[in-house]
């Protein structure tokens, strides 16, 4: 059977990049500061039955690729067995070389399971039971996985109306040292399109304590929420867009779209578009008051197969790359907060690839004194999460912004196995930096690119979500 092609020296293809990554990178411990672990599962230690159910039970990255390679939905969100969905992804797994997931599945194997030859339709029988006999061991709970990966620190995803039960009495148990802190998400807040918001709205109301009649009422409750959240160790925010246009600018027509709403009736396209800009600039100064960041996944498509959702649900692998955003919709939502002093701490995440050297060139207008690289752009994001995705937004963030003050890789997961997309990351990074350092485009000083790389790989993100407040 043959050996692993990832080696000590993966994706490291020179001296200073092999240098760069054994002496400073790897070291470097993990801060998650944006990802879909459960909280609960975590506070219960959650153990997996096998691989087939901690690998695929809710990963739609893998079940994209099974339906591509023209696998049957039995096999891969159906009621066939894990044991029948592992082998069914084991033998098409050999047919994703080029795909970042075939370099994270054999990392994976490798990591968590010492498992050291390619997993596909002859090896899987091996690997099934190999990779079981560690989940049934003390190694394979959801605390030890995560404890185990160096984890310093994570961020949930958390809706507002949220009791944040689990983080609580995650912050007072002794045992797990893993700070896990709540992420305030209120997408569905910002939905008002959708059929279910006035059931949304009477539940977040009566989560904060207020009869939700008007703006004034709802704005009370989503502050109070975000203040309950801050209290509960919140750092950030988190917001996911398609191309929202934040320079229609209406008071009126936010408020319309609010009655309209909350009567169970569909706003109009203006007044959806007046209330996200008047609700984002509202929370974003809230943000900013309460020391939490923004972060705006912006560029998604989603639910695009309308049998796929129907038959399937939300985050099935129906969604995909939208178009690209205004730079003028950005900097209007970012102008209007800096004018008043309240503009948060904003991460920028375009899932369209295109948009990259706009939006660091916008964040480039709005910095400021508070903290290096105030306005950032994020990590290459979900379509864009792979070799030539972070090489090319790594690049692209030299060649206009500061790379250096760059806060580096999350998982942006639901799965405990994902960590080693940090040390993917890093090599990454390491390959880059090294590769300017062998060609004389960086100085062959050590304490000064393998300090940048630490910082990349850890501590800018640590300061920059205020970790040490």
């Amino acid at each position: 059977m043959m050996k692993h092609f990832i080696t000590e020296d993966f994706l490291l293809t020179d001296e200073p990049s092999r240098r760069l990554y054994h002496e400073y990178a790897e070291k470097m411990p993990v801060f998650d500061y944006h990802c879909h672990l459960n909280p609960k599962e975590i506070y219960e230690d959650r153990r997996f039955s096998d691989i087939g159910e901690i690998w695929l039970a809710g990963d739609h990255y893998k079940w994209r690729l099974m339906r591509a390679c023209g696998v049957e939905e039995r096999y891969i969100t159906g009621d066939a067995s894990y044991r029948e969905k592992f082998e069914r992804f084991a033998a098409i797994l050999p047919r994703l070389i080029g795909n970042p997931l075939y370099h994270w599945s054999q990392l994976e194997l490798k990591r968590f399971f010492g498992i050291d030859t390619l997993l596909d339709a002859r090896t899987a029988d091996d690997i099934w039971h190999s990779a079981n006999a560690v989940l049934q061991s003390e190694q394979g709970s959801a605390r030890a996985l995560i404890r185990r990966s160096g984890v310093r620190a994570l961020c949930t995803t958390d809706d507002p109306a949220d009791d944040l039960r689990y983080h609580r009495l995650l912050a007072e148990d002794a045992s797990f040292s893993v700070r896990v802190l709540p992420t305030f998400r209120p997408d569905r807040a910002l939905q008002p399109e959708q059929a279910d918001f006035a059931d949304y709205a009477r539940r977040l109301g009566e989560t904060a304590g207020v009869s939700v009649q008007t703006m004034d009422d709802w704005k009370t409750a989503l502050q109070k929420r975000v203040r309950y959240f801050a209290q509960a160790g919140c750092r950030a925010s988190d917001h996911s867009f398609g191309s929202p246009d934040f320079t229609v600018w209406n008071e009126k027509d936010a408020e319309r779209a609010l009655k309209s709403a909350l009567a169970g009736e569909r706003p109009t396209d203006t007044e959806l578009a007046a209330y996200r800009s008047a609700m984002m600039d509202f929370l974003g100064g809230l943000y900013s008051e309460n020391g939490m960041a923004m972060q705006l996944h912006l560029g998604a498509q989603r639910n695009m197969s309308a049998r796929l959702m129907q038959t399937v649900g939300a985050d099935a692998g129906g969604d995909a790359i939208g178009d690209t955003i205004v730079a003028a919709s950005v900097a209007a939502l970012l102008d209007r907060l800096q004018k008043r002093g309240r503009l948060p701490r904003t991460v920028l995440y375009p899932l369209n690839a295109c948009d990259n050297d706009k939006l660091i060139a916008a964040a480039g207008s709005f910095q400021d004194a508070e903290c290096p690289g105030k306005i950032q752009l994020g990590p290459a994001w979900w379509f864009n999460d792979h070799f030539d995705g972070m090489t090319a937004q790594l690049r692209s963030l030299a060649n206009i912004g500061v790379l250096s003050g760059f806060i580096g890789m999350l998982t942006d997961s639901r799965s405990f196995l994902s960590y080693p997309r940090h040390e993917y990351f890093r090599r990454v990074l390491c390959g880059l930096v090294g590769g300017w350092m062998a060609r004389g485009m960086a100085p062959a000083d050590y304490s000064v690119t393998g300090k940048m790389v630490e910082d990349i790989c850890f501590r800018n993100a640590w300061s920059y979500f205020r970790m040490d407040a």
